[in-house]
């Protein structure tokens, strides 16, 4: 039986600080920019701690990590991001950490680490290597969000064998970091940039879990939702900004104003649903334990995906159509919003995941009604 952490991760300490994170989130939307205030209150209000409660196979109660990702996102895309990442790092541990990693890693969020899940390679992938009787990095990740920032990035790396590993490191500055290649369209205070790891030692208390665990399934692909969780924040304040611009400007009784908001308003719902449906699915027990379980939450989970890509899309079309050229001019909060969305939507193999999540409604006998229940 896995473990429910009952300890709830929305607290309202994260809700009223959650006011100022949007507040602050203008004047972060600059290249080389980084949330580090907003960070910080997340760990006054003990959200970047939170995640690492809990003993061996501990999860959090889904509903509860979908409305905290959800909010951030909402709050602050490039900051959902960030988080999103945290969270990512503290499943992996709590799934394949030994205890004593575990309760250093809370310790360290605790204390206010950030941590975060880099695994993107250039060409010169990262490599374990033994040099003089030790093990040592060799290589670099890109589009590492927080480069310079995040303190406990959790990378995958290839040993001497060729096995893929996830090494959890201590970082003690950015002079590593390199974002001179990220001058983003949007999402620019997530300083998304490339981090070289050449020479950095590495011991065996480093190493998380062993060959191919970082891969595995159904985690590795159903952990999907809480990007999308994230990104529904954001689709859902975008609808909020452009009704409120038409309320101000007298043009929510326009019939034709109603029907763009309408759509908009089912397409942020239909990703609520999805997401929703999609965390409950991906968090199960059964999906941990039966074959069958897992295969249908990562199908559902690459359909979701889909669902929340086209729902931000027609958000966005819906939202600037309504508002006019005003919706592509800075410093309004619709420009911004969309070029952040419109990044953060850009998630890798889109057309295969849809092409594989039909897949497995295809080469199923069950009623459709009875696919997901």
């Amino acid at each position: 039986m896995l473990e429910r952490d009952t300890r709830r991760l929305f607290t309202p300490a994260l809700r009223a600080e959650l006011g100022a994170i949007a507040a602050r989130a203008a004047a972060l939307d600059a290249d080389d920019s980084f949330p580090d205030e907003d960070v910080a209150g997340l760990a006054a209000t003990g959200t970047l701690a939170m995640p690492f409660a809990g003993g061996e196979g501990a999860t959090m109660d889904p509903d509860d990590l979908m409305e905290t990702l959800r909010a951030i996102g909402h709050a602050s895309l490039p900051l959902g991001r960030l988080f999103e990442g945290h969270v990512n790092a503290a499943a992996l541990l709590r799934r394949y950490g030994t205890p004593r990693q575990r309760e250093e890693a809370a310790r360290r969020a605790q204390d206010g680490a950030l941590f975060g899940v880099w695994n993107t390679e250039a060409t010169d992938g990262v490599r374990l290597v033994r040099r003089g009787g030790g093990l040592e990095l060799e290589g670099r990740k890109i589009f590492a969000s927080g480069a310079g920032h995040v303190a406990s990035p959790l990378i995958t790396a290839c040993d001497e064998a060729g096995d893929l590993l996830m090494v959890l490191l201590r970082l003690d500055g950015g002079l590593r970091a390199d974002l001179s290649g990220w001058k983003a369209h949007g999402m620019r205070a997530s300083a998304s940039g490339s981090y070289s790891f050449s020479g950095l030692p590495v011991t065996p208390e480093d190493i998380i879990g062993g060959p191919g665990d970082y891969h595995r399934q159904p985690h590795f692909s159903a952990g999907a939702w809480r990007f999308c969780a994230v990104q529904l924040g954001g689709i859902e304040r975008l609808v909020e900004e452009g009704r409120a611009f038409l309320r101000r400007h007298r043009r929510d009784g326009d019939p034709h104003q109603r029907a763009r908001m309408g759509e908009a308003a089912i397409a942020a719902e239909t990703a609520r649903l999805w997401v929703e449906r999609a965390a409950r699915l991906a968090e199960a027990e059964e999906t941990a334990t039966e074959a069958g379980a897992a295969e249908d939450a990562v199908a559902y989970v690459y359909l979701t995906r889909c669902a929340v890509e086209r729902s931000g899309l027609e958000v966005m079309e819906a939202v600037q159509r309504s508002i006019g050229l005003a919706a592509f001019l800075r410093p309004s909060p619709v420009e911004r919003l969309c070029r952040d969305l419109a990044t953060y939507l850009r998630q890798p193999a889109p057309d295969r995941m849809l092409c594989e999540g039909a897949a497995h409604v295809l080469g199923q006998e069950r009623p459709l009604r009875e696919l997901w229940r």
